[in-house]
């Protein structure tokens, strides 16, 4: 291929700025990404747990707001306090990251397929796209998720507010199992269905559609710029996706996160029902219960998004088979 027709190519692809599925090294591709994406989990899993215990916090408890959550957790257990359920997420995120990536790759490609015999502008063909994929990859990766989350949230708050303590994850599967049996795990799967899926969906319509905008704004789409932008100038506009992905995802799925986590945390005795935990959320701090733990949550999917992206878009490169 001529530089000239490469330089054309990569114009055409600018609002897309995507490394198409078959053209990846599979094995590269997991493997790679599984310790580039381990290494941003652990940069911003402390924001998670603040997060969490902010969510299950109960009226008598005194720390109500991030910093104070996060100044008890290192006067108590240090910086190891901010890491708790670590190892669980970890060792069920990377078969759950494979399934996720899988299912986002295989139904973009497909749906992308589907968009473009409708003549919708580029921006609302990628929302659409990106939307559908990332909702069904959600969707598929909630079997092993849930069980994560679950294992994860009760040692991210044990000793916290009340609730119960475990000598690490096994000993919370091995609790959970013998008290409700294997629907335990799943416990909150429904509503974590209904918080990720739509969550997922929102994130990468957003993430694909306002990065085409800001291709567009700054001069660069089919038979807009000649000459291809620069690798800072793509990551930035990544960063930027990722940003906006994580601020409107978090603003529109707080609330069914707060009322999915407190239901996968309540102790084991406790029976309780979505309709409870809203009703009781309500009565403790009005209809902002509902949106406990924005600040992280606003933070870490903003901060995880942007991050995560740039990983991802990265190793995709880094992925890409010569031709």
């Amino acid at each position: 291929m001529s530089m000239d027709a490469s330089n054309a190519a990569r114009v055409q692809a600018i609002g897309q700025t995507e490394i198409n599925w078959d053209k990846l090294d599979k094995t590269k591709f997991y493997v790679v990404g599984a310790g580039l994406f381990t290494g941003v989990t652990v940069a911003l899993y402390p924001v998670s747990v603040v997060k969490t215990r902010l969510q299950v916090a109960t009226k008598d408890t005194l720390e109500r707001d991030a910093l104070a959550v996060l100044r008890g957790i290192l006067k108590t257990d240090g910086v190891p306090g901010l890491y708790r359920g670590f190892g669980t997420v970890i060792t069920g995120a990377i078969p759950a990251r494979i399934i996720f990536l899988t299912a986002l790759e295989t139904t973009k490609v497909a749906t992308f397929k589907m968009v473009e015999t409708m003549k919708l502008a580029e921006p609302t063909q990628a929302a659409i796209a990106n939307g559908l994929a990332g909702m069904t990859a959600s969707v598929f990766s909630q079997a092993v998720f849930v069980p994560i989350d679950v294992v994860s949230q009760k040692l991210m708050v044990q000793g916290y507010s009340g609730h119960a303590r475990y000598s690490g994850g096994l000993d919370v599967v091995r609790k959970v199992l013998q008290s409700d049996g294997i629907r335990g795990l799943y416990r909150g799967f429904g509503l974590s269905v209904m918080t990720y899926a739509p969550s997922s969906a929102v994130w990468w319509a957003s993430y694909g559609s306002s990065q085409r905008v800001i291709w567009r704004l700054l001069g660069h789409g089919p038979g807009l710029q000649e000459a291809p932008p620069s690798n800072w100038t793509i990551m930035s506009v990544q960063a930027a996706g990722g940003i906006i992905a994580g601020a409107t995802a978090s603003c529109i799925t707080t609330p069914l996160d707060t009322v999915k986590t407190r239901l996968q945390v309540m102790g084991l005795e406790k029976r309780t029902s979505v309709r409870k935990v809203v009703r009781n959320l309500i009565a403790e701090d009005g209809w902002t219960g509902l949106y406990r733990g924005l600040g992280p949550r606003f933070f870490s999917m903003s901060a995880w998004g942007t991050s995560m992206i740039l990983t991802y878009e990265y190793l995709k490169r880094l992925c890409a088979k010569d031709e």
